[in-house]
């Protein structure tokens, strides 16, 4: 198993939250479906956010009820906030992730509070999901740049990343959030989180605007980190980071860690067809 590499697909929640058609619900569950069948271990499947702030996903129930659950995957959801939590135990999930931001700018356009309080909001969160043995996962955005305030502090990531493990999340994803961070600022990011953290707890997550993300997959593997996160297609954005694509394209990552070696239990060719999909919804065609 030493060769093998995670990648954590997150078309259906990163990806399509920043759409600015309403995707139908079945077209959601269809995708999802299919998305089963490409091999993954987790798949970022809805967010139980207000409706208000993200519209897009005001179907995250539904959608958890009725997708053909396969018994190896596990269908995760982000929980800003523990009435989100409820929802998600309610809808039976597998996992929830609960996410910071690296600056403050950004963590009030986000999710609209400081970083000290947003992690404050969290802890009641993890402490109900360890009770009912739910995995905790831990996500942090703008690690390198931030889009209000510029160049990140990578010791700052490091505390809050330190502070995630601590408060019972498994894993830590590194967002680079505006795509802006080169190998040199991540280097920087990963020295920091390595002096207080094994690399098996963390992930990365990186968006391919300025085409970085496959470098500092290397990079990162480099450090020995094993879990990346990615979507079909490049599908995404983040509404509060104006001009960032999407995540870097799951299939582009599939072929990087193929041609160097390593192993991903991926079907390539149903991970195309669905890059092919992902596309359609993204013109707001349907789903067939």
């Amino acid at each position: 198993m030493n060769n093998f590499i995670n990648i954590f697909e997150m078309s259906p929640r990163d990806g399509l939250q920043n759409e600015k058609t309403f995707i139908t619900t079945q077209n959601k569950i269809k995708f999802i479906n299919d998305l089963s069948m490409c091999g993954f271990q987790k798949i970022e499947t809805s967010s139980f956010v207000s409706p208000k702030w993200v519209p897009q996903l005001a179907d995250a129930h539904e959608v958890f009820t009725k997708i053909n659950k396969v018994k190896d995957v596990k269908y995760t959801a982000l929980t800003p906030n523990e009435r989100g939590f409820d929802n998600a135990v309610n809808a039976k999930v597998d996992e929830v992730a609960i996410f910071a931001a690296a600056t403050e700018t950004f963590s009030e356009k986000n999710i609209n509070c400081n970083i000290e309080t947003s992690l404050k909001r969290f802890i009641p969160i993890a402490k109900k999901a360890l009770k009912e043995k739910i995995p905790v996962r831990g996500y942090i955005s703008c690690v390198s740049h931030c889009p209000y305030e510029g160049q990140v502090n990578p010791q700052k990531v490091a505390k809050i990343a330190k502070h995630l493990i601590e408060m019972g999340c498994y894993e830590v994803s590194l967002g680079d959030t505006t795509g802006k961070g080169s190998t040199d600022v991540t280097s920087g990011v990963l020295e920091e989180c390595l002096k207080v953290l094994t690399s098996d707890k963390l992930a990365g997550h990186f968006h391919d605007t300025y085409q970085n993300a496959l470098n500092n997959i290397q990079l990162c593997l480099e450090k020995g980190i094993k879990t990346f996160d990615a979507s079909v297609g490049g599908l995404g954005g983040c509404p509060y980071s104006p001009g960032a694509k999407g995540n870097v394209a799951t299939e582009k990552v599939n072929k990087l860690l193929i041609s160097l070696g390593y192993r991903t239990n991926l079907n390539s060719k149903k991970i195309d067809e669905c890059s092919e999909m992902a596309l359609k919804l993204k013109m707001g065609k349907n789903y067939d």
